[in-house]
Order: C-alpha cells, then structure tokens, then sequence
C-alpha cells in the first residue's frame, strides 16, 4: 500500500544537515500507524515529502504501485490525502461547501457529480448543517471535519494527518476519533496526543533526529517509559497514573 525507502531530506541542497535520513518502513492497506517524537523529529517534513510538498534528495516513496515523481504527483494525490496541522491552511474559500469542492472542480468532475460526493461526505462526518457556512466562523472542531471533508472528497486510499487533535477541546476530540475510527482509509497520523495513538492506532513509528528510531506495535511501544523518554517523550496520560 505505501512503501518508504532510503529516503532523505534536505531543507535545501545545501544544507550539511538532513531533516529526514534514510527513513524505511511500508503500511498495508487499512493499517492505521501513528508517528511520534519530540518537536522537530521530522514528522511534518515526512508527510510533507510522501505527498510531494518536499521534494526528497534521494529514496523512494510508492503509493500502491505509483513512485512518487514529479511525472506521477497527480496521480499520487489522487491516492494520497493530506490533513494539516491547521485547518485554516486548506479552508480558504467563502463557504464551507465551496472549500470541499475545491479539489472536485480542480480534477475537473461535473458540477452535479460535486454536489452528490459533498451531501454524501458531510453527511457521514454529521456537518451537513454547516455546508453554506462562512469558513473562517466555524469552531475548531467544525473546521477540524470541514478539511477533512475537503480530503475524504476525494476517496484517497491512504490518509495522512498532521496532528489532527491540536487545539480542540475533549468533546470535539472524543468526536473526531470516533470519525476516524470509522474511516476505511490507510492512515499514517503524525501526533503529540499518545492517547489517541493508543486508542486509534496499531503500530507507532518513532523519529528520533530525523530517523526511524522504533517500529513496533502501538501496545508495546506507548507503555515503553524508557523508550519514550529516549525520544523526548512521556507516557500517555492514561496510562501515567494522571488520568485525562
């Protein structure tokens, strides 16, 4: 489903400093992984380089048998949905419904075509009471489901999510795991919320400086203490004797 090898980044081709080396692994289809580690590992700069924001110095990324090349990146996006970190870097049209439509129009579906996949889509998050909203008036939790209706739109095969739990407050967090929960998408979740890791995810990948660190299964590796404290980490709060 996606294969990662060998691949490095730099910020620039310059640089002496790699922002990701050599990171390896591969997801099966429907797997659902979360990515850790402490404030500059290297999670945003993955995701950014496995949908083709950042361009790789060396590597290869394969999304059910397309390579990631510049010749192929279309293709890829088809395949590939990216959730930022905050929701007003992809919510910039008038309206909500308009922000979903974006990419349907952009990939050249019929308007009427664009219409049904978006009732559909909002629908099944349960904000089809927010299709004619202005955007930038919806709570965070509401523009948290907006962009990830402006991906699911799209029916990509795998998900990716760059902390998707940032700034919401428990109702609005306990919903939006419920919703992935249900999801059928492969999803690679870089995340600082270790209790949603442990709740949502499977196996976790750890970075450490840029490189994988650890691979194991999210039940082994989140009750790991000396583990997470190599990587700048702490226990989930659920399993820290502090509750949530």
């Amino acid at each position: 489903m996606l294969s990662v090898t060998d691949l490095s980044v730099k910020y620039n081709a310059s640089d002496e400093v790699y922002a990701l080396r050599e990171v390896g692994f591969s997801i099966q289809a429907g797997d659902r992984v979360a990515l850790i580690g402490a404030n500059g590992a290297g999670k945003s700069t993955l995701l950014l380089a496995l949908c083709g924001i950042l361009t790789a110095v060396s590597g290869k990324v394969t999304v059910e048998n397309t390579v990631l090349e510049k010749k192929t990146l279309r293709e890829l996006r088809q395949k590939v949905g990216m959730v930022f970190q905050n929701p007003d870097d992809q919510l910039f049209m008038p309206t909500l419904y308009e922000d979903v439509a974006f990419g349907l129009r952009n990939y050249g579906f019929a308007e009427d075509k664009i219409e049904s996949k978006i009732d559909n889509v909002l629908e099944w998050l349960g904000i089809s009471h927010l299709k004619n909203r202005m955007s930038h008036k919806l709570s965070g939790g509401e523009k948290r489901l907006a962009a990830l209706a402006g991906v699911l739109v799209m029916e990509p095969s795998v998900l990716l999510m760059d902390e998707p739990s940032s700034f919401l407050d428990p109702r609005a967090r306990r919903r939006l795991i419920e919703v992935l929960d249900r999801l059928p998408q492969t999803m690679l979740i870089a995340t600082h919320d270790l209790d949603m890791a442990l709740d949502l995810c499977h196996r976790v990948i750890v970075l450490k400086e840029g490189s994988v660190y650890a691979d194991a299964t999210a039940k082994n590796a989140l009750r790991d203490a000396s583990l997470l404290e190599e990587c700048g980490l702490e226990l989930p709060l659920s399993l820290s004797g502090q509750g949530r």
